[in-house]
């Protein structure tokens, strides 16, 4: 792999390029904001409980955020590589990593998170429980795990967020356009933080803890990987090594929830002021290689009277200092980043210097993480998800259907209605599932409350 040839105009579905006043990475981040995945995220937990008393972030006001974060990061290291690496100023290159790299890891923090179904990573959960706590299930005298092959079993048994996205912007659903989104290669590249696929997991090796792609997007995948001329992991079947934009995407991300989630907490009275600007005057002290004068800062907070504006100002302060290191990082570590040889994340270097970025993490755990609202919606996203895919999968995998069955494939919208083509159980589960990860907390608990019966809609 090398600079110059790590990113393509080539779309997904698509072999063409589009003329116009708009590049086509910026088409990317235009596609994304207008998509109805990405709407439907803001009725999606990030962390705490929707809707509350108090405003916390959703998984659409994350995004956003982290897409902000992830566009500075591109212009510094875009700017960096094009000049110190591309250098000839006439060089394709050269003009995307100077103009176009900041909209592409822009658009990819905006996708991160668009496969992430309801209730946050208990969704996820849920979805994988009820398979494993399924598999003896009969359904028409066959046990369920009897209907899929090892690979397809688990994928359901590990149901993935991150391979989900994928599926959710590159898949042809009934009626709809042919490669999802049309999302550039580089674009979907960025969001590959597991390169490899539900077999393949291997907690040993960080790019492998979880996976990028379920059976049914193998192709695409692959077709993206040797297209962007990803580098091979020799240790796998299926598996790359990241591509170097996901390291910007990911450190996006991983600054934005470290930080961000704090501020949520102390607006929720679970974590105090005092423990806040401990916690982030150390980050910006440990960091502060830029020579930040931490005298001018502390006059600031001590104007300060409101302390949320106070919490605003030092989260200001720690994201920008976090991507000012990150952006160092990458740049120190580009040769091994782009070899595939890598083996770090950004964050999980600075913190291994910075204490009050590991202690941030831990309070988070303890505090956050841990905090009773965030187990109530996680046990609720269990039962919510569990019961609704308990009336959905034994429909749609029968071939003799009852009128009750028949009356439940009634509620599949038809774009996800693939089980009625003759087609494998597997992709007709997936079809379930693409119904069912799509949506929000407040849709599947009204639906869940309907079928039980225990809220009849008079009309829909």
């Amino acid at each position: 792999m090398e600079w110059k040839n790590c990113f393509t105009h080539q779309r997904v579905g698509k072999k063409k390029s589009l003329d116009g006043t708009r590049t086509d990475y910026q088409r990317d981040f235009d596609r994304l904001i207008f998509s109805s995945a990405f709407r439907r995220l803001q009725s999606k937990t990030q962390v705490f409980p929707l809707p509350g008393s108090t405003f916390v972030h959703n998984r659409l006001t994350h995004s956003l955020e982290v897409s902000s974060v992830g566009r500075s990061l591109g212009a510094m290291v875009g700017e960096f590589i094009a000049v110190n690496e591309i250098k000839d100023t006439k060089d394709p290159a050269f003009e995307f990593y100077k103009f176009d790299l900041s909209g592409i890891i822009a658009a990819g923090c905006l996708a991160h998170d668009i496969g992430n179904p309801a209730f946050g990573h208990s969704g996820e959960d849920a979805i994988s429980t009820y398979f494993l706590d399924s598999k003896d299930k009969k359904i028409d005298g066959i046990a369920l795990r009897n209907f899929f092959s090892e690979k397809e079993w688990n994928d359901l048994i590990q149901f993935e967020g991150n391979a989900n996205a994928l599926r959710v912007l590159a898949q042809n659903f009934n009626g709809k356009a042919e490669g999802g989104l049309g999302l550039t290669m580089t674009t979907l590249a960025s969001i590959f933080k597991y390169p490899c696929g539900s077999s393949e997991v291997n907690k040993r090796f960080k790019h492998r803890k979880k996976y990028s792609f379920f059976q049914s997007e193998e192709d695409i995948f692959l077709e993206i990987a040797q297209t962007l001329d990803m580098v091979k992991d020799e240790n796998g079947i299926q598996c790359y090594q990241r591509h170097p934009f996901v390291y910007l995407v990911e450190a996006a991300d991983d600054i934005c929830y470290r930080i961000v989630d704090m501020e949520d907490a102390h607006r929720l009275g679970i974590i105090s002021i005092e423990e806040i600007k401990a916690l982030f005057l150390g980050v910006i002290k440990e960091i502060n290689r830029k020579g930040e004068d931490m005298q001018r800062i502390d006059d600031i907070l001590n104007d300060l009277q409101d302390d949320n504006s106070a919490v605003s100002f030092l989260r200001a302060k720690c994201i920008n200092a976090l991507v000012q290191e990150s952006a160092d990082v990458f740049i120190e570590r580009r040769k091994d980043i782009l070899e595939g040889t890598y083996k770090n994340t950004l964050i999980d270097e600075i913190e291994s210097r910075c204490p009050s970025l590991k202690l941030i993490e831990q309070r988070s755990i303890d505090k956050i993480y841990n905090h009773d609202s965030v187990v109530e919606i996680e046990i609720a996203g269990y039962n919510v998800m569990s019961e609704i895919l308990a009336m959905y999968i034994p429909a749609v995998l029968k071939v003799e259907k009852s009128a009750f069955d028949k009356q439940v494939l009634k509620l599949l919208p038809n774009q996800y209605a693939t089980y009625k083509n003759d087609i494998s159980p597997y992709l007709k589960v997936m079809s379930v599932l693409d119904h069912v990860s799509a949506m929000t907390d407040v849709y599947a608990t009204d639906f869940y409350r309907k079928i039980k019966g225990i809220e009849i809609s008079k009309h829909r």
